[in-house]
């Protein structure tokens, strides 16, 4: 292994495994293949952006063509699929784009990968389990996924074990918990409320604010990958959590502590169509590799937050134009958007 192909890799996981991967191995190469829809940022790789090894080329996962001669010319060994539309609100107005690029995108990557004999891994979530009431999801449990955006992920991997399965393709996948960290687009959880609390703007809770959810720092992640990658069991499926259970009240209130910010900011809206009410993983297999979460989930909130206060050049910008649109629809005017969804 040593020419990496990392698609999405301008976004939120797929930046941080890049420059992972540089500080860890001095003589590999990664190239990023980055359509840079509204969650990929150059600014993301900014850091690598002179590295010898790294390059960036701008274009669809969906485009075989392209695939093809980004594979030829980089002599590409290795691909690690981190393109996805991931966010399930997003996926709830939208759904076609995300079997698109979930779906046909890593079919796209699979048959390129097929014809170079190249290891295939895509990085996956643990939303593809559903909603779980007991115990922690293990990589044998039937997927069970209840949005477009999961059903889209759970789509990909079954795409990705056909592979594996039918022509012998080297692969492996990996699902994650929540990822907290640097460079997350700011309309997920922990960096909305925190850019929010910021700006002493509310934070909005969906529901009754007791969804559970297992938040993992983004760097003990791809830290998890890069085992995987390196010691994983071709065809096998490993799951990577911070082995926490926090539901979104604790989150918000934990934030606004730390941030020394009333409570009072925190504002419950209408919850989210088949919200999910509980994750949690099982992470004994990959136990098995050597790995664990270096960061707990107090370490990982407080760097995480210290990073937003700290780079408000890098948030401050994108919470304008596409964003303030989104944002306005799906919190401020959230129950006639709501409403709207729900009739045929």
């Amino acid at each position: 292994m040593k020419n990496i192909l990392v698609t999405g890799g301008a976004g939120f996981i797929g930046s941080n495994f890049v420059r992972f991967m540089f500080k860890k191995y001095s003589n590999y190469t990664v190239t990023v293949l980055d359509k840079l829809t509204y969650a990929g940022n150059l600014d993301n790789l900014k850091e690598v952006a002179d590295h010898p090894g790294y390059r960036f080329v701008r274009g669809d996962i969906c485009d075989a063509a392209l695939v093809e001669s980004v594979i030829e010319e980089r002599k590409v060994d290795t691909i690690v699929n981190a393109a996805a539309e991931t966010h399930v609100d997003r996926s709830i107005v939208e759904p076609g784009a995300f079997i698109q690029t979930d779906v046909f995108g890593t079919y796209v990557l699979l048959e390129a990968a097929r014809k170079h004999g190249a290891l295939f891994l895509l990085v996956s979530t643990d939303e593809v389990y559903g909603s779980i009431e007991q115990n922690p999801s293990r990589e044998t449990d039937l997927l069970a996924p209840r949005s477009p955006y999961s059903a889209s992920k759970g789509g990909g991997e079954m795409m990705v074990m056909a592979y594996h399965e039918t022509y012998g393709l080297p692969t492996l996948i990996t699902r994650s918990s929540n990822n907290i960290g640097p460079f997350q687009y700011p309309e997920k959880v922990a960096p909305l409320f925190i850019t929010n609390a910021i700006d002493n703007q509310s934070l909005p809770i969906y529901g009754d604010g007791q969804a559970i959810r297992d938040y993992l720092y983004v760097e003990d992640h791809c830290l998890g990958i890069d085992l995987v990658l390196h010691q994983g069991k071709v065809g096998e499926v490993y799951n990577i959590g911070g082995g926490n259970q926090i539901n979104t009240v604790e989150l918000a209130s934990t934030i606004l502590m730390v941030m020394d910010k009333p409570l009072d900011l925190m504002a419950f809206v209408p919850d989210r169509p088949g919200h999910d009410r509980r994750y949690a993983l099982d992470c004994s297999k990959i136990a098995t590799l050597g790995w664990r979460p270096l960061h707990s989930f107090d370490d990982a909130l407080e760097k995480t937050i210290a990073w937003y206060q700290e780079n408000a050049w890098w948030w401050r910008k994108i919470k304008s134009g596409e964003y303030a649109d989104y944002y306005r629809k799906h919190y401020m005017e959230r129950e006639e958007h709501i409403a709207r969804l729900r009739k045929p």
